[in-house]
């Protein structure tokens, strides 16, 4: 009995998920365009930073994203699925290899910045100026 009540709870959830989000990885940066009612007004925030947890699942996922301003670490924490937000924009992907991030906390300068996940010789075939290693065909000694 107890499986038919979780489908049911599942199929009233699954009407509340976002269907539009891009595909969000720990280390991207990414620009949160949130809802600001400042009244009977509204407009469009854009917060743009770093990754850094994802945490929940379904409708109870949350995401919490850092920036920096005039040197200080700016965090904020969003569920995912919040009408609030408005979209979400993939800037750059990132390389990392921890689920959680809060290690920048603690960096400073250059060392707060995550690589690139593209990378290696397949990602710059495109790159203009780029030319592929020629190989050498082999010495022959004729005696």
């Amino acid at each position: 009995m107890l499986g038919g009540t979780q489908k049911i709870i599942e199929g009233l959830t699954a009407e509340s998920l976002k269907k539009n989000l891009p595909t969000l990885s720990i280390g991207d940066t990414v620009s949160v365009h949130c809802r600001i009612v400042e009244g009977d007004k509204e407009r469009i925030q854009v917060f743009q930073g770093v990754l850094m947890a994802r945490s929940g699942s379904s409708t109870n996922e949350m995401i919490t994203v850092r920036r920096i301003v005039d040197d200080l670490g700016v965090e904020r924490v969003w569920p995912l699925n919040s009408p609030l937000i408005a979209k979400i924009e993939v800037i750059r992907h990132g390389d990392a290899r921890r689920s959680k991030l809060y290690y920048l906390r603690d960096r400073v300068g250059k060392s707060r910045r995550l690589r690139d996940r593209r990378r290696g010789i397949k990602h710059t075939e495109g790159v203009i100026g780029y030319k592929p290693p020629v190989a050498e065909a082999p010495a022959t000694t004729e005696a």
